[in-house]
């Protein structure tokens, strides 16, 4: 696993920046099991341990070192074999609702393992864990377990109760609730790498007090994100249009690469962030999730697509190696609904740098009400 593979120091920091996040813990509660928020939790990880985050990605892992995909859990202890969010399916409900227990696990476990499958090969994974802070009396308790995907052929429903399916594959206990649209899985806190006493202080507001009056607290104020926008995967009416976008490739007129793909913009876009990409034909670096980076640019009128520089390394990128379609095979709406995925998020970092990553369905809808709202 990762955490006992790591230099003592790291771990040593990660131990202390926990043991600091838990001391603050009657900011937010009265109780005496101390309070990790997840979002801080993700952020200490990747800190101590140099590695990626990928929390704001909308995939299956939320942290990335080297190769090795991890997921970030935490919670109460309990009696260490709890049931934990791991998937939710909601934008993908009419896949399943009408189906019959049997066969409802079985798509749930077909949606799940293509999300893995789709984090490993955008995010160029190996392997995936999750690593898990449970949160004890007066101590935070530190485990780790693969991340496997489901194995379909050996699923036994347990129990069909009116809220909730329970099932196994043999490997790991799940249980579906059907009324959220939520996957969990047991956490068996067995073996347990290390645990350490968290001291809660009594008065946190008094102490940072203390730190803001003796100009203690420094404040990082440059953001190395400028600005981020969502792109669609697909046209209006939530289609994948046949001889466009990412089916360039299939559009008459002269012979094409099979992987000639653009991402559209929607015009909305540069009326919105009218200086968020650099102008027509002018290229600039986007990284993908995977670290590699793509020459790009914007092109045709009225700067309506997005493509690589060289014309087919996008779609070799997006349509072979991320979504694993065959040459000639269209890409449709109901394929990215199969692996969640509806948009991407490009982040700004400067004018001629720029980050892509993959984005759940229904966040560009989201995120162009946002925009119209705000008129």
């Amino acid at each position: 696993m990762f955490f006992n593979s790591q230099p003592v120091p790291d771990k040593k920091n990660y131990e202390q920046f926990l043991k600091i996040a838990g001391s603050l813990s009657n900011l937010f509660s009265d109780s005496s099991v101390p309070y990790l928020y997840y979002r801080v939790a993700e952020k200490i990880f990747c800190k101590a341990f140099s590695a990626e985050d990928l929390s704001r990605s909308d995939v299956s892992a939320d942290a990335k070192k080297g190769n090795l995909g991890i997921g970030l859990k935490t919670f109460l202890a309990g009696n260490g074999r709890t049931f934990q969010k791991v998937a939710e399916f909601n934008n993908a409900r009419h896949l399943y609702k009408d189906l019959e227990p049997e066969g409802m696990i079985a798509k749930i476990a077909e949606l799940r393992n293509a999300r893995l499958e789709f984090t490993a090969k955008a995010h160029g994974l190996d392997k995936s864990i999750y690593h898990c802070v449970m949160r004890g009396e007066g101590k935070f308790l530190i485990f780790e377990e693969t991340m496997e995907a489901i194995d379909i052929r050996r699923i036994k429903i347990s129990r069909n109760g009116k809220g909730s399916i329970i099932f196994s594959d043999g490997k790991n206990d799940y249980s579906f609730l059907a009324s959220k649209s939520t996957l969990t899985k047991r956490f068996v806190a067995k073996p347990v790498a290390v645990d350490f006493s968290v001291e809660i202080l009594k008065n946190p507001f008094d102490e940072l007090k203390k730190l803001f009056s003796a100009g203690g607290l420094l404040f990082e104020t440059a953001k190395r994100i400028k600005e981020s926008i969502y792109l669609p995967l697909y046209g209006r009416n939530k289609t994948v249009f046949e001889k466009s976008g990412l089916n360039q490739w299939n559009a008459g007129g002269r012979s094409r690469d099979a992987n000639e793909v653009y991402i559209p913009i929607p015009a909305e876009i540069h009326r919105f962030y009218p200086d968020f990409f650099p102008g027509r034909e002018t290229s600039f670096s986007l990284k993908l999730p995977n670290g590699h980076n793509m020459k790009s640019k914007v092109c045709q009128a009225g700067g309506k697509a997005l493509m690589s520089y060289s014309n087919k390394e996008l779609g070799k990128w997006i349509l072979r190696n991320v979504l694993g379609l065959k040459e000639g095979e269209l890409l449709t709406y109901q394929k990215l609904q199969a692996v969640g995925v509806g948009s991407v998020r490009i982040d700004k970092i400067s004018s001629s740098e720029f980050e892509i990553n993959f984005a759940s369905l229904g966040k560009f809808d989201a995120f162009r009400k946002a925009n119209l709202d705000n008129g």
